[in-house]
C-alpha cells in the first residue's frame, strides 16, 4: 500500500480573508519518492485528529509566519502576515503525529511550526534579532539555485542522507530559537542560524529551514530527503503493523 502524508495547504492573503492554495512541487516530490500527498484545508483545529487518521505521515510546509503570541511573545514590527487559524491546526497535528509515533518532515515554516508544537520558541526576525552578522536568508535568485552552505552534526540522520557541507536555498527570516522538547539541532548556517532539527533519539522527526522542493530535481542530495522521508513513513507502518 502507497504510504499517504498528510500537508496543510498553502496559504494566500487576500483583500478581505485568505485563499488556501499548493503547490505541485513538495507534491511531485513526495509521489516520485513513492509516497501519495492528501492536502488538508486550514481549518479548526478540532479536526486535527480526523485528519491525521487519514494518512500515515505529517509533512508541514511552507507559508506565513507563526503567530508569536503562541508562544508568549507579542509582535514585533518586522514580523510578517500570520493566519493564527492555519497556527492553531498545524500546532495540534504536530503534537497528535509526534504522540502516535508517525514520521514528520518539515520545510522551512514547517521547522518552526514543529518546533513551536513541541514546546520551542522562534525569532520573529533573525537579522534584526540575532547578536551576530547574519548571512543573507532571504535569496534574491530563485529558488530553484542554492545560495549558501550549512554546516551538519557528525553522526546526525541528517549527515547520512546529505553528507556534512551541502548547499542549499534560503527564503526565510524567520528561524528556530529556543528548542522545543525531545529535539536536536543537526545543522546550522555559517551565522549560527539553525538550519535542521530531529528527534533526540530516534529517526521520526527531521525538519529542514530551507526549500529542497525546489531543488530536488537538480540535485540528488535534497531529492534523497523525500525519499528518506517516505522510507521513515513506511518503516513506521511495517513497525505498527507487526505489533
Amino acid at each position: 500500500m502507497i504510504p499517504t502524508i498528510g500537508m496543510v495547504a498553502d496559504v494566500t492573503m487576500r483583500k478581505n480573508s485568505f485563499a488556501d492554495y499548493i503547490t505541485d512541487d513538495v507534491s511531485e516530490a513526495i509521489k516520485k519518492a513513492g509516497g501519495l500527498p492528501i492536502i488538508f484545508p486550514t481549518s479548526d483545529s478540532k479536526y486535527a485528529e480526523d485528519f491525521l487518521s487519514k494518512c500515515d505521515g505529517m509533512a508541514f510546509l511552507g507559508g506565513p509566519d507563526v503567530d508569536p503570541t503562541l508562544y508568549d511573545e507579542e509582535p514585533i514590527p518586522e514580523l510578517g502576515y500570520t493566519y493564527r487559524q492555519k497556527d492553531e491546526l498545524e500546532l495540534e497535528l504536530v503534537r497528535q503525529a509526534y504522540a502516535a509515533g508517525k514520521a514528520i518532515f518539515g520545510i522551512c515554516r514547517g521547522i518552526q511550526v514543529i518546533n513551536v508544537g513541541l514546546g520551542g520558541t522562534v525569532y520573529q526576525d533573525f537579522p534584526s534579532q540575532s547578536d551576530r552578522k547574519v548571512l543573507k536568508h532571504f535569496q534574491a535568485a530563485p529558488l530553484s539555485v542554492t545560495s549558501h552552505h550549512v554546516n551538519v552534526m557528525a553522526g546526525s540522520h541528517l549527515e547520512k542522507i546529505m553528507g556534512d557541507y551541502p548547499m542549499v536555498n534560503s527564503h526565510h527570516h524567520e528561524a528556530v530559537k529556543d528548542l522545543g522538547n525531545d529535539l536536536k539541532v543537526t545543522a546550522r548556517a555559517a551565522d549560527d542560524c539553525v538550519e535542521a532539527i530531529e528527534s533526540m533519539n530516534s529517526d521520526q522527526l527531521l525538519a529542514v529551514q530551507w526549500h529542497p522542493e525546489c531543488l530536488y530535481t537538480k540535485y540528488p542530495e535534497h531529492d534523497a530527503l523525500f525519499t528518506d522521508f517516505v522510507n521513515r513513513v513506511k518503516k513506521r507502518m511495517q513497525d505498527v503493523d507487526a505489533v
